[in-house]
């Protein structure tokens, strides 16, 4: 069973920095893209980043240098390097995961809040 579980949200001021923490279990980690999603009560979900099972990334522009994305095969964890924070941020962050064994390919950004699995998100609140 894919199972994936978001952590490491917090309440931060605007400048700030945290990191999320996506830890997946119940598939071969190296044959999946993984992705974050954020969601804000009222609007669409919005795809953020998304690394591939080879190490390619892409980022939506509204977080384009200030968040970092990575992976740790060897714990099954995907990071999401949150910095210079702004309040606009505050949302419940989602990681995400796509089968894609052997192609090395992101999910294209709009496509990461649509991808097949999905777990439990986490509450990243950012104050002005």
């Amino acid at each position: 069973e894919v199972q994936l579980q978001a952590s490491g949200g917090g309440s931060v001021q605007a400048g700030g920095s945290l990191r999320l923490s996506c830890a997946a279990s119940g598939f071969t980690f190296d044959d999946y893209a993984i992705g974050w999603f954020r969601l804000v009560p009222g609007k669409e979900r919005e795809g953020i980043s998304c690394i591939s099972s080879n190490g390619n990334t892409v980022y939506a522009d509204s977080v384009k240098g200030r968040f970092t994305i990575s992976s740790d095969s060897a714990k099954n964890t995907v990071y999401l390097q949150m910095n210079s924070l702004k309040p606009e941020d505050t949302a419940v962050y989602y990681c995400a995961a796509d089968w894609t064994p052997g192609s090395g390919k992101v999910v294209p950004i709009n496509m990461v809040p649509y991808m097949d699995y999905w777990g439990t998100g986490t509450q990243v609140t950012v104050s002005s």
